[in-house]
Parts: C-alpha cells; sequence; structure tokens
C-alpha cells in the first residue's frame, strides 16, 4: 500500500494525520488521496475536508490530532470549571478562538483547544493570563458547548 511517504511530501518526525486515519481503518487511500487533491486545489484544512466529505466525523480527527499531537484528548462536558478559573481568559476570547480554560495550578493553566498547535493563540493566552499553557484536545462542538454553558449563562 502506497504511503504519504510515497508520495514525496515533506515529512516531519510527527506522523501525517492521514496516516494516522488510514492506519486505523477510518478512511481508504482513495480517500486519502481525493481529500489531498481537493486541499491542493482548494486549501483548508485536512480534517475539515475528511468531515464536509462524510468520511469521519469530528470525533475522529481530534483522535487523530491528539495522536499526532501527543495533547491528550479530554470530555470537556465532564468538568465544571471553577469560576476564578474562567475569569483568566475573557468570555470574548474563549469565543473567539474557540478555547476554555479548564483549571490552574500555580501558574500553570490547563486549556483545551480544538487546535492546539495554534502558536498565535497560544502565545496570546500566554500574555492574557501571564501562565504557561498545557493544552488539552476536544471537538469545536465540545468546546463550544462549554463555552456557552460556562460563560453565556450570564449573557441572557
Amino acid at each position: 500500500m502506497a504511503t504519504l511517504e510515497d508520495r514525496k511530501f515533506p515529512l516531519t518526525r510527527k506522523q501525517l494525520l492521514g496516516n494516522i486515519l488510514l492506519d486505523r481503518d477510518l478512511i481508504t487511500q482513495d480517500q486519502l488521496e481525493y481529500v489531498l487533491q481537493i486541499q491542493e486545489k482548494r486549501g483548508g484544512y485536512f480534517g475539515k475536508i475528511l468531515v464536509d466529505l462524510g468520511y469521519v466525523n469530528e470525533h475522529d480527527i481530534v483522535t487523530g490530532l491528539s495522536i499526532q499531537c501527543h495533547v491528550p484528548y479530554i470530555a470537556i462536558d465532564q468538568y465544571d470549571i471553577d469560576q476564578s478559573t474562567l475569569q483568566l481568559v475573557p468570555s470574548a476570547i474563549a469565543h473567539k478562538y474557540n478555547v476554555i480554560p479548564l483549571d490552574q495550578v500555580n501558574k500553570i493553566l490547563s486549556i483545551v483547544m480544538a487546535d492546539p498547535l495554534d502558536m498565535e493563540v497560544k502565545n496570546e493566552l500566554q500574555s492574557i493570563t501571564n501562565c504557561r499553557l498545557v493544552p488539552f484536545i476536544a471537538t469545536q462542538e465540545e468546546i463550544e458547548k462549554a463555552i456557552h454553558r460556562c460563560y453565556d449563562v450570564d449573557d441572557d
């Protein structure tokens, strides 16, 4: 079976998301090739294209990203977040970047993100919170629900 390495894509030390999904039998080689063609023509996120085509669901992508990025998945809906932790990240920032703080211990803030590799967001959050960040990953929908549950209660 041909892999992405055979297509001469630039590789990093990280395993590519497409290969992770192939290894887990979530997509076929043909689906991978098709999505790569679409991405090359239109741009966009690989995982979003896969979901939009109905090949996988958002949770499959988050699981693959968790493996790829070595960032743990967290079921954010299982947590009651302390109000003092929520105050570290203003509601507008949580909505803008689709992030939610989970817990703070000393100057270390656990933060749940849909894209834990986004350095621009991480840098801004570190600046705002004056904390070192420990990222966790969840689906965009899970984070949006948590933001609504934790921040938007008083907005009504």
